[in-house]
């Protein structure tokens, strides 16, 4: 069984919460799913390419989890 990297607790230092950490890092892992899916089409700029270096694999969830503990990734409840 694998260890989740990075830590929770480092990314409950740029996200609200629990929930918010999920939704930013799910939404991050999307856009970085067609990130890549627009390359392999011959699109470029359109979406934004990962903004950490990793040793992820090519999870894009963890390439996502990586980028919000760096604090590249901001995120605020909207009220």
């Amino acid at each position: 069984m694998s260890m989740v990297k990075p830590r929770v607790d480092t990314l409950l230092e740029h996200t609200d919460s629990h929930y918010a950490a999920v939704v930013v890092a799910a939404k991050r892992a999307r856009q970085i799913n067609a990130y890549y899916h627009s390359l392999s089409e011959g699109a470029y700029g359109e979406y934004t390419p990962p903004m950490v270096e990793t040793d992820g694999g090519g999870n894009y969830l963890t390439i996502a989890l990586e980028e919000t503990a760096a604090g590249k990734i901001k995120s605020e409840y909207k009220s």
